[in-house]
């Protein structure tokens, strides 16, 4: 299940729609400006183009020459004289190969060519990515987004490739073509104009509905993409709940959209393609007749060879029109997926307005000064507009003054938020699933903006920090752990890549991570795939761990970070979690008791609000009666009577709260029980079943 399934967190993905791109005129223009770059392979293309066209055209006129001038002749002569007919075929015959070679060049020029814009396009896509705020990729789903890399530039690929340069092919024949056949036939080529004329009709009513089921087509698929993606990582907990067939019935449900877009879009583009070769069909019997019946009665001076070459030009005409026809719907598909792509690359991304940086400094005499290399000692460092910079000692003070904040304007989930965090000071969040633990964090990192309110770092407002230096400064934990491909000591360095290889161990030892990654078959040296699959949850929080030790910052967030860990190895851990916090000021995110209990403060949270606040001696002993009752309760060995006991409590604090506090406080007495309940928890697990002595249990009734 994903982190924004658990929590409280922005709105579901959607689905990635080409809105940026707008028009697709403007977008094939767009695309075509990639091409500036390959202006003398596109030159080379053009020449061997026309060569091409050339060839054919003239392999079309000779039909006329051999049949009038020599065919024709030696039929109604009787004279077999083939000298003068064999150096006009050996000329044909070197141009028509000359044409081959022009075909076949400009075919491998526009493949390298296409495959040299693709590779810019996806460059830029990534490049681009990486300044998108996190919001982008909270509302567009992973595969979605994945489908821009692979479905959408194949359909690009197939454009600049085969469909471009086969369109200008179509257009330089279509004019050479045009200019032949005026020259045999006037008459035969009007005739030709207005049967063309018919087909384009034809093509531009079928093609349109075409094009817009291949823009259905592409947003389908990307869909499709989506929820595969998702359902893979998602396997465990669809075999864990049984529900295998809840998950094809929604495959179905998107499989058979994408089957409806591309049956409509591919049943026009081929019905078209099917008029189109019987109209040229059509056209070839129909000129053939006409052409004859003029020839008869001696109209335009027709010949048999003139009429032969016509019908040959004639089909050299139409199948361009044909072929443009066919290319339309590639092409149509290909710009419905560069709008997609062009939607990402015309998001908006992330401002960063920051001037202040983060520097390695030393303190010399009480002075800050900026250093090139690594002191310990860390500096703000602020530009001023005369010209002047003056330095602050980095330290980990942290501070929120009346924070406001929702993923959404209309959906506030913070609520006027204010807190502290002293330099070396460990504060930590608790409070239900939702309540906005997680994203008080997020808010530090600036992965968010805020809606109102301020928060400081080192007395600085974070917008004024560069989001790269401050997110330096920070080491994160996360529940959800992700490795990369790659050798355990590359993850363990992907915190700070100039690390050496001992200081990857020592970080590694003091997550106590050291020993396992020794048992692995290479050690340090294994390769980790696919998130690191082969190791256990605990193992891949421990790396996970290391990393972050590694970075080696002045402020931590630990978001459950021991949630995967066994109770033996969270003590092994956290000895080693409590060298590495010594000092460093520290965000804590927990469930267990036994992870913030020895927190300077601890921050109680419901529905966006602090409710509570304290470190945990202070807390208990406001809660010293409820926890004398639940410890009382914990030692019944009768469930039946502990439940009712359970009940009688609960209601008894509601009722004398809410008579003398009601509203909100509610939350904070709920808070309390729950505080106090973490803590019997705890004993419990510390001495085993001396809470739990026991008659046969009973059926357990639910509390209140």
């Amino acid at each position: 299940m994903s982190q924004n399934q658990r929590r409280q967190g922005p709105p579901p993905c959607g689905v990635m729609t080409p809105g940026a791109a707008n028009g697709t005129g403007k977008t094939f223009v767009r695309l075509l400006s990639y091409m500036k770059t390959y202006w003398l392979q596109m030159l080379l293309v053009l020449l061997c183009i026309l060569l091409s066209v050339v060839a054919g055209v003239m392999g079309s006129m000779f039909l006329q020459t051999l049949i009038d001038d020599y065919i024709s002749p030696m039929l109604l002569s009787g004279i077999h004289d083939f000298s003068g007919l064999a150096m006009v075929l050996v000329r044909m015959g070197i141009l028509y190969a000359a044409g081959v070679l022009g075909t076949l060049f400009y075919n491998r020029l526009m493949v390298n060519v296409a495959q040299g814009i693709l590779k810019t396009i996806r460059d830029e896509m990534f490049k681009h990515m990486q300044t998108l705020p996190i919001r982008y990729f909270d509302t567009n789903s992973s595969g979605d987004i994945m489908s821009l890399y692979t479905n959408d530039t194949d359909t690009l690929r197939q454009m600049l490739a085969q469909s471009i340069p086969q369109i200008f092919s179509s257009i330089v024949t279509v004019i050479a073509v045009f200019c032949a056949m005026l020259k045999l036939s006037i008459w035969l080529t009007l005739f030709v104009l207005v049967f063309v004329a018919v087909m384009l009709v034809i093509t531009k009513v079928i093609g349109g509905k075409s094009g817009r089921y291949f823009v259905k087509q592409q947003d389908s698929l990307g869909q499709v993409n989506g929820y595969i993606e998702e359902m893979i990582h998602g396997q465990k907990i669809i075999k864990v709940f049984c529900h295998e067939e809840q998950t094809k019935e929604d495959f179905d449900k998107y499989n058979e959209q994408l089957y409806r877009n591309a049956a409509s879009a591919n049943s026009f583009a081929n019905i078209l393609m099917l008029i189109m070769n019987n109209l040229g069909h059509l056209l070839y019997v129909l000129l053939a007749v006409l052409g004859s019946a003029l020839a008869f009665r001696d109209v335009g001076g027709l010949t048999l060879g003139v009429i032969a070459a016509f019908l040959q030009l004639s089909r050299s005409f139409t199948q361009p029109v044909s072929q443009i026809s066919q290319q339309a719907s590639s092409i149509i598909m290909a710009l419905a997926g560069a709008g997609r792509i062009f939607a990402l690359l015309d998001e908006e991304p992330k401002q960063d307005e920051g001037y202040v940086t983060l520097v390695n400094a030393e303190e010399r005499d009480g002075k800050l000064t900026e250093t090139d290399h690594r002191t310990g000692v860390w500096a703000w460092k602020h530009s001023h507009t005369d010209g002047t910079v003056t330095y602050t000692k980095m330290q980990g003070d942290v501070q929120f003054f009346d924070v406001d904040f929702g993923y959404v304007p209309e959906k506030i989930v913070l609520h006027n938020v204010s807190l502290y965090a002293k330099p070396g000071e460990k504060v930590a969040f608790v409070g239900a699933t939702g309540a906005g633990k997680t994203t008080i964090t997020n808010l530090i990192n600036r992965f968010y903006d805020l809606a109102d309110g301020k928060i400081r770092y080192d007395g600085i407002n974070i917008n004024k920090i560069k989001k790269s230096d401050l997110r330096r400064s920070l080491g994160i934990v996360l529940q959800d752990v992700n490795l990369f491909t790659g050798t355990v000591m590359e993850n363990i360095r992907y915190s700070r890549l100039d690390a050496t290889d001992e200081e990857c161990i020592a970080a590694a030892k003091r997550a106590n991570a050291h020993h396992f990654i020794m048992l692995l078959p290479d050690g340090y040296n294994t390769v980790l795939s696919g998130d690191g699959s082969g190791l256990s949850q605990g193992q891949r929080q421990l790396l996970s761990i290391a990393r972050a030790a590694m970075a080696d910052p002045p402020v931590m967030i630990l978001d459950e970070a021991t949630s995967s860990i066994d109770t033996r190895t969270e003590r092994i851990v956290q000895a080693g979690m409590d060298a590495l916090m010594r000092g460093r000021t520290v965000f804590v995110i927990a469930h267990r008791l036994s992870t913030i209990q020895n927190s300077d403060v601890i921050m109680v949270l419901d529905h966006g609000y602090i409710i509570e606040r304290g470190n945990h001696e202070k807390l208990m002993a406001e809660k010293d009666a409820i926890i004398c009752c639940t410890l009382a309760l914990c030692k019944i060995p009768n469930t039946r009577v502990k439940s009712e006991m359970w009940g009688i409590l609960f209601r008894a604090v509601k009722t004398q709260t809410a008579a003398a506090v009601p509203g909100v406080m509610w939350h904070a007495v709920r808070t309390q029980c729950v505080y106090a309940q973490m803590s019997v928890c705890s004993c419990v697990r510390r001495n085993g079943d001396s809470y739990v002595q026991s008659e046969q249990p009973e059926q357990s009734v639910q509390p209140e």
